[in-house]
């Protein structure tokens, strides 16, 4: 498989994996791993061109196997990504053996498409770019603040481990970090990435205690202008939860789906 195939949303994802990760083109998949954070899942995992049989379980655990677990002994996690578009999958055996699907929808939003936010924020609202040698833990604390169910002291050097690679990203003109603050907290969070004049957003979050304001709109606003106007972009890509409540503020803003994508993913702990 070749980096040349890779659909929209996989693209801007090795935006990323490019610069702090080993990408590999094999045969059969993509190999990305990235050695400074096995415990990332979608930073050490295949890349598929198509969904996987329901009958090639065992196959595809024995190649994850060879190209990232024997290296890596950390990352006991098991992850493949599916290059081709697709909103359905029925892989019964996967899911018996503990594996999660994850549908996602890549949004893309173009410049001049961007809708202002249909309610201003309460509260006395402040958005800039992060100062990260100076603000770094400020902003790990924040995305600590929920930890999807991973352990926490596991999910918080996972975070630490990629804000460092944000970091080295910035340094190079490569991505760039921001915050909202509410009523003097910090309260909101996400990067962008870039390559050339494609921008692609990187976990966007809010603290639980802060959310209903619409500090996500303001935010995802805000950075969507910013891209456009500060760096020139073109396209700006985000990948989304179908089920998950943001997913209508960024159609609010002007984001439409462009595709859906699939993702396999089984926890090691």
């Amino acid at each position: 498989m070749r980096l040349a195939e890779l659909s929209a949303g996989w693209r801007t994802d090795f935006i990323v994996h490019r610069h702090d990760g080993l990408v590999v083109e094999r045969d059969d998949c993509i190999v990305v791993r990235t050695p400074d954070n096995p415990t990332f899942f979608w930073g050490n995992f295949l890349l598929l061109p198509t969904l996987p049989g329901d009958d090639a379980l065992a196959r595809w655990l024995a190649r994850f196997d060879d190209e990232i677990g024997q290296l890596q002994p950390a990352s006991r996690h098991h992850a493949f990504g599916v290059n081709a578009p697709c909103a359905q999958a029925a892989l019964p055996r996967w899911q018996r053996a503990g594996f999660e699907l994850q549908r996602s929808h890549v949004m893309q939003l173009d410049a001049g498409a961007l809708q202002a936010p249909a309610r201003a924020a309460r509260g006395e609202v402040s958005f800039r770019a992060a100062d990260l040698p100076r603000e770094r833990a400020d902003f790990v604390d924040l995305q600590c603040a929920e930890t999807m169910g991973h352990p926490v002291p596991a999910y918080r050097a996972f975070r630490e481990r990629k804000m460092g690679a944000v970091v080295r990203m910035q340094a190079s003109g490569a991505a760039q970090w921001f915050g909202v603050w509410c009523d003097g907290v910090l309260a909101a969070d996400c990067g962008l990435v870039r390559d050339g004049d494609l921008g692609r957003f990187q976990y966007v979050s809010t603290h639980p205690a802060w959310r209903r304001r619409g500090l996500c709109s303001t935010l995802v606003h805000a950075v969507s202008q910013w891209g456009f106007e500060r760096w020139g972009l073109h396209t700006i890509t985000m990948v989304a939860d179908p089920d998950d409540v943001a997913i209508g503020i960024y159609r609010s803003l002007g984001y439409v789906t462009a595709l859906q994508t699939i993702g396999l993913e089984r926890r090691g702990y």
